[in-house]
């Protein structure tokens, strides 16, 4: 991630706490990502927090990040 997050964020819930934190969990990514779900669902992310409609995994990444599908990371089911 460009602004230099990674470091400090360790997994998908440190990510979707520090996004949250900022208020910025509904927006959208830079790129819209296909995302395939633990359970086998695909979906679209189309906020940076976003729940799987099948399972409800939570997904989420930085605002800065949201360009590289590789820093989409999950938080756990129903965290957001």
């Amino acid at each position: 991630m460009s602004c230099g997050c990674t470091s400090k964020l360790k997994n998908g819930k440190d990510v979707c706490d520090h996004v949250k934190s900022k208020g910025k969990e509904n927006f959208p990514p830079q790129m819209a990502h296909i995302i395939t779900c633990e359970c086998g669902e695909s979906f679209t992310l189309q906020t940076i927090v976003m729940n799987c409609p099948k399972c409800n995994m939570t997904y989420a990444v930085t605002p800065c990040g949201s360009a590289d599908k590789n820093n989409i990371k999950a938080a756990g089911i129903n965290y957001a």
